[in-house]
């Protein structure tokens, strides 16, 4: 039996919640109630996923209950911190040929260059056709500008960063932008291409941001998204050995062996492995992989 004093309890006073109640009446009084619900709503769900989560994440950093270290490249720990710091980095990159390559802009021609002379091994009469690629994880449109746009007739880019899709379109990418026919603002994980439209799917410093299942499930996507004779060419940083996490970009080297298995898993056939050559000695070495 309850005691007189807890029967006199009352229920916990609303009062604590009137200051947030009030501020969300003022902040949405001028919509109608419709507008209201759904405004209501996107600063909510904006509010869990930056706001919330950010505070989640730091608890975690003072209490490291999770990990984020892969023990092998099988299964990444932390997936949702894994793609959460990759994001925040990106936020603060400028849209700029600069921002696409930090500290190594210097590398940019060498690097644009083999791109090219790889590509012409897989396009044209006899091969993959010239009407339209997709360039994942495009930045500013970098690789689109001096290596795709020459190539083929149209383009379609994906990134997970709306700034840089609007560098590209409104600057970057001058009169090429008019034959830009989509800008997908997602991140590959969340991103499912449309099926049997592009001849090349071009991936390039992104795949090290996606685990290794996404990475698979992605791949398995960009299969279907092919035309006939079309090509995958990832192009991308690979462990020396095992694998390699950036903890600064969120990012993840594979050995050249651990790729080619989770190529394989995906049911893709590798046509051709090249290395990047004339980048310097102490990075992590690029390589250039075409599949089908």
């Amino acid at each position: 039996m309850e005691t007189p004093q807890q029967q006199a309890d009352p229920a916990p006073a609303p009062l604590e919640y009137e200051g947030a109640h009030q501020a969300f009446k003022d902040r949405w009084r001028k919509t109608d109630a419709s507008m209201c619900r759904h405004s209501m709503s996107f600063h909510l769900h904006h509010t869990l996923r930056s706001e919330f989560f950010a505070s989640y994440l730091y608890l975690l950093e003072k209490t490291p209950v999770v990990k984020l270290f892969p023990v092998t490249c099988e299964y990444i720990k932390g997936e949702k911190q894994f793609y959460y710091r990759a994001q925040k980095f990106y936020q603060d990159v400028p849209a700029s040929e600069e921002g696409m390559m930090g500290d190594f802009l210097e590398i940019s021609h060498v690097d644009l260059e083999g791109s090219r002379q790889f590509l012409r091994r897989f396009v044209g009469p006899g091969k993959a056709g010239t009407h339209c690629a997709l360039d994942c994880g495009s930045g500013i449109g970098r690789v689109t500008k001096n290596v795709l746009l020459p190539v083929f007739e149209k383009m379609e880019l994906v990134d997970m960063m709306e700034h840089f899709l609007l560098h590209a379109h409104e600057e970057y990418l001058g009169d090429g932008a008019d034959r830009i026919e989509t800008y997908y603002c997602y991140s590959l994980q969340e991103f499912t291409p449309p099926k049997n439209k592009y001849d090349v799917v071009w991936m390039q410093w992104v795949a090290c941001h996606l685990t290794d299942k996404d990475l698979m499930n992605f791949l398995f996507l960009c299969k279907k998204s092919l035309r006939p004779d079309g090509v995958i060419i990832m192009k991308d940083n690979m462990a020396r050995q095992g694998c390699k996490l950036d903890p600064i970009d969120s990012s993840i080297g594979r050995h050249l062996d651990i790729m080619r298995c989770i190529i394989a898993k995906a049911g893709l056939e590798i046509l051709a492995v090249e290395k990047q050559e004339g980048f310097p000695e102490g990075i992590m070495p690029v390589w250039m992989i075409a599949m089908k």
